[in-house]
């Protein structure tokens, strides 16, 4: 990721992990990936899981523990 323009899903995971990050990690992914499952768009939601893995993604860690947590994407 370039450091000028961060992917909406990216800069949104992010935003909502920095809400949770005095919180248990475990817990804390959890409802980061329950919000994320139960209001994102699953276009999204696949970008998300896609860059979870990336080495640079940008993604806070607590974002990725939750996109992990997140059902992988159905065909459409």
């Amino acid at each position: 990721m370039t450091s000028t323009h961060t992917p909406p899903h990216i800069r949104l995971a992010n935003e909502i992990a920095a809400q949770f990050q005095r919180h248990d990690p475990a817990a804390a992914s959890q409802e980061i990936a329950n919000h994320i499952r139960t209001f994102w768009d699953p276009r999204m939601r696949s970008k998300l899981i896609a860059d979870a893995g990336a080495p640079g993604s940008g993604l806070d860690p607590l974002a990725v523990a939750a996109a992990a947590l997140l059902p992988p994407p159905t065909g459409n």
